[in-house]
């Protein structure tokens, strides 16, 4: 019974040591982000974007400002007013890298624009929920009426706040 007591106390001891913060990733994944979109054709070419939004529990993306930086004269979408939808779940490893899934959706005068990531990388920073150099890679597609068919890639890129 006396070395149950010992060991019972030693658990207790070490399970009380270190920080007891889990970080929430999704939260942390948040900010504001600058997309460059690659590829494309005629006035469905040329479209990157700014986008300042936050991730709740769930990896739903609620976005706070979306602009496109570029545009095409008569381009498929206006340069304020599309509001997207999207997801972004990232988890991370022991050294707190994270990888995860980025999608996003933004529809506005009968076009679609879909974004799907193939890498997700960046730094979670547990103690103050953050994420840093986060940096998203992927495949873009645009849907819809005529010229505003076509398909590239992006790199979206989080900017550093101070």
């Amino acid at each position: 019974m006396k070395e149950f007591a010992v060991l019972l106390l030693l658990a207790l001891m070490l399970n009380g040591c270190g920080d007891n913060h889990v970080p929430n990733p999704q939260v942390a994944a948040g900010g504001v982000w600058q997309s460059e979109m690659d590829g494309g054709d005629g006035i469905g070419s040329g479209l990157s974007f700014i986008a300042q939004f936050t991730v709740a529990n769930n990896g739903a993306m609620n976005f706070t400002s979306f602009q496109l930086l570029t545009q095409i004269d008569g381009g498929c979408f206006p340069v304020t007013g599309p509001r997207p939808s999207g997801t972004l779940l990232v988890t991370p490893n022991a050294a707190n890298q994270v990888s995860g899934t980025f999608s996003l959706t933004v529809v506005s005068n009968g076009n679609t624009l879909t974004l799907t990531s193939t890498s997700v990388t960046g730094t979670l920073n547990g103690t103050n929920d953050t994420l840093a150099d986060g940096v998203i890679i992927g495949s873009w597609t645009l849907k819809g009426s005529t010229g505003c068919n076509t398909n590239g890639t992006f790199t979206m890129t989080q900017t550093t706040s101070n």
